[in-house]
């Protein structure tokens, strides 16, 4: 089976089902690229029993291949990936995209998620 995030976000409805899945979004960063903004990627996953298996994020702009697979850790162009160990929020940085959903409700929540988010005393 495949699914497409383009063909999903034009209205095509679409199912996870146990069997094996391509989950394709060949323009991850759609608005990005549309602003040429440099963040833009190709996201490929694959699922099997609805548990993804492995996935693959390439970054056109900055040439950086990103794998990982479950059980086996995450890579940068081959490089193994690891988590920084900082365990003090006050020291930490927080990133976070708001969607291009504008209903109100959506935006309430939204807003009500960066409220308590802001109110962390992180670094920045």
């Amino acid at each position: 089976s495949f699914i497409g995030e383009e063909s999903v976000a034009a209205g095509e409805g679409s199912i996870l089902t146990d069997n094996p899945t391509w989950i394709i979004d060949p323009i991850d960063g759609t608005t990005n690229f549309v602003h040429r903004f440099p963040f833009v990627a190709v996201s490929i996953g694959f699922v099997v029993n609805k548990k993804i298996e492995f996935g693959i994020v390439y970054s056109c702009i900055e040439d950086k291949m990103y794998t990982a697979r479950k059980g086996k850790g995450a890579f940068c162009n081959g490089q193994k990936l690891k988590v920084s160990g900082q365990e003090d929020i006050t020291k930490s940085l927080l990133v976070t995209e708001l969607g291009s959903n504008r209903d109100p409700e959506t935006i309430k929540i939204i807003l009500s998620n960066m409220e308590r988010l802001l109110s962390i005393p992180i670094h920045g």
